[in-house]
């Protein structure tokens, strides 16, 4: 398949809004039934699906037709999962800059599948050594409002996402690390097609950065004027940059002139300077954790350790629901939904309660996922009646502290790759807000995570677990995740951006495959609903919003309003891999 036609293919689908009007079902009875009646989902509410892409040797599916055909190159060049990762990464910087990219951060999963092995790589920005609990405090010491944070220097920390993209290489890369940069610095040097989306997502103003720090305004208001989709976007610099790393390794990009660029344009911002420093990002360690693994059903589900919440949260959400047969239900039916968001409910009170970065504080990660605790847990689920405002549990080797309401913004890409050897990275990356800090250095745009930590480090006289310490990583919400069978076979990728909704997103996807068996693109297909611990949202435009007066009913709050998911998920089949990428969004699955 030729670049052309993907690209063609996909402009159909960007060229949709980001609002999910194209979204998967719940049944279209006037009162939802709840049990199932077919296997296959009905036709959906909108627009445009996407269908199932499926191969047999190999596959990736990444946000952006770009990336994806960077991914497909290598993976056809006899590159291995994390070779096609990184040309993917890379080009995801450049083409879908307000979402990823080389000055923000990652969490990776990677399966060797010859020796069995999972390796997760912690690649999340940290702090400035020189930065105290009191950071995001105003003169006097109440905390900033968010947006007053976000914006410039104080906001950002030392990005991970090249740190990790090296050592990954060096454990599993079978290319020459500078020929996977190629696809990038040729795109960046002639030019890539501005998407629809990139277009849309200028227009609509959210990070006021864009219009008054002066690099990131030149580049996407040239002449005061937003680019346009169809337009052609280049970027020299980048350009530059990669050249640079592909030819010098990272330590130009931790230690020489880059590092030199990054640190000035932080210390000296318009508007915010912040304290990061160039000791900070050449001390700065990607960390290889444990996984964090629990069995749903006859399943095996894994994901990220601490700072990420959602390997966790996942675990806990499928881990609480095990007890009722989802089975029965009809996808995105009343009855299993109402099940979903009071586990999801639970999840979210313990994860604002304790988890945070585990280097800094105790996580009690074998107690929130131990069978036993999410057994007491379950048991709050009423079938008939919301809970409302759920507690956090006391799991074993619980400790004290105050409860977090940290936010953190919907802008993110996940992808995943599987190879010819059925190797398999799932990696979730981030700038956090969408544009990030609006600082924009040689080409690329700088993180706000720090804004990921909780902005107030006490409640109640107590100390918030995700608070701002010098060094620390903030909580993240990122859930790349993956599914093995009871035979130690991998099943299944899959993750998302969506801010906190990320873990949500995840899990319905998880479901309509296991428990629902449908195909990956149909189980991304479906309506999206989430509950944080809050309310209970019903995605816009979609046949979800059926269900409304039913939850209601049930004494839910509820609210309409856009999810833009951007699930991500491959299938591991007997007869080969089945991919899915959200129609929300402009990515798109290629194997052979």
């Amino acid at each position: 398949m030729t670049f052309k036609k993907i690209f063609t293919v996909s402009t159909v689908c960007l060229l949709l809004s980001s609002n999910a009007l194209f979204a998967n079902p719940i049944p279209s009875e006037k009162i939802p039934n709840t049990q199932r009646e077919a296997r296959e989902p009905e036709a959906a509410t909108g627009l445009v699906e996407k269908k199932a892409a499926k191969s047999k040797e190999f596959m990736v599916v990444a946000a952006n037709p770009y990336a994806s055909e960077a991914g497909f190159k290598i993976l056809e060049q006899g590159g291995s999962a994390v070779d096609a990762a990184i040309a993917v990464q890379l080009v995801l910087a450049l083409v879908e800059p307000q979402s990823s990219g080389i000055g923000g951060g990652t969490f990776m999963l990677h399966w060797d599948n010859v020796n069995k092995k999972m390796t997760t790589y912690d690649g999340r920005e940290t702090a400035p050594s020189s930065a105290t609990s009191s950071l995001f405090l105003d003169a006097h010491g109440n905390p900033l409002k968010w947006i007053d944070a976000v914006v410039g220097g104080r906001s950002v920390g030392v990005p991970g996402l090249f740190a990790t993209l090296k050592k990954a290489h060096e454990q599993y890369g079978k290319l020459e690390w500078a020929k996977l940069f190629e696809q990038a610095i040729a795109l960046a040097d002639n030019g890539f097609v501005v998407s629809a989306r990139l277009e849309k997502l200028l227009s609509m103003n959210f990070n006021p950065g864009l219009h008054v720090l002066p690099e990131i305004n030149h580049y996407f208001f040239p002449n005061g004027t937003s680019v346009k989709a169809g337009d052609i976007l280049v970027n020299k610099k980048l350009a530059k940059v990669f050249r640079s790393v592909a030819k010098e390794g990272i330590d130009v990009f931790y230690k020489g002139w880059i590092a030199k660029k990054i640190i000035e344009k932080i210390q000296h911002s318009a508007i915010s300077p912040g304290l990061l420093s160039m000791q900070d990002m050449a001390t700065y360690q990607v960390i290889e954790r444990d996984p964090v693994c629990g069995d749903y059903r006859e399943f095996r589900v894994c994901g990220m350790a601490p700072p990420s919440s959602g390997g966790i949260a996942v675990i806990q959400i499928l881990g609480q629901l095990e007890r009722f047969e989802l089975a029965k239900y009809r996808p995105n039916g009343l009855d299993a939904i109402h099940l979903f968001t009071q586990s999801s409910r639970l999840a979210f009170a313990d994860r604002n309660r304790y988890v945070a970065d585990a280097d800094f504080v105790t996580v009690p990660v074998s107690g929130l996922i131990n069978p036993s605790y999410l057994a007491t847990r379950s048991a709050l689920i009423n079938s008939d009646k919301d809970m409302g405002f759920a507690v956090s549990g006391t799991p074993e080797g619980a400790v004290a502290l105050a409860d977090d309401n940290a936010i953190e913004r919907p802008s993110t890409s996940h992808f995943n790759v599987i190879d010819g050897q059925g190797n398999a990275v799932s990696m979730t990356s981030s700038i956090e807000n969408g544009f990030g800090s609006a600082l924009m250095v040689e080409g690329f745009i700088l993180n706000n995570q720090l804004t990921d930590f909780s902005l107030a480090p006490k409640k109640n006289g107590r100390w918030v677990a995700n608070r701002v310490q010098a060094n620390k990583r903030p909580r993240s919400s990122m859930s790349p995740t993956m599914v093995f069978n009871k035979d130690n076979t991998l099943k299944l990728l899959v993750g998302s951006p969506g801010g906190s909704r990320i873990i949500n997103y995840v899990v319905q996807t998880i479901i309509g495959v296991l428990d629902w068996q449908l195909d990956p693109q149909e189980a991304i297909n479906l309506s999206k609903i989430t509950n944080r611990n809050d309310v209970t949202t019903l995605e816009r435009g979609t046949n979800a919003e059926l269900l409304k007066p039913f939850l209601e009913a049930k004494g839910h709050k509820v609210q309409l309003r856009d999810l833009n998911s951007g699930v991500h998920a491959i299938e591991v089949t007997a007869s080969g891999f089945i991919g899915g990428a959200d129609p929300r969004r402009e990515g798109v699955a290629l194997g052979k």
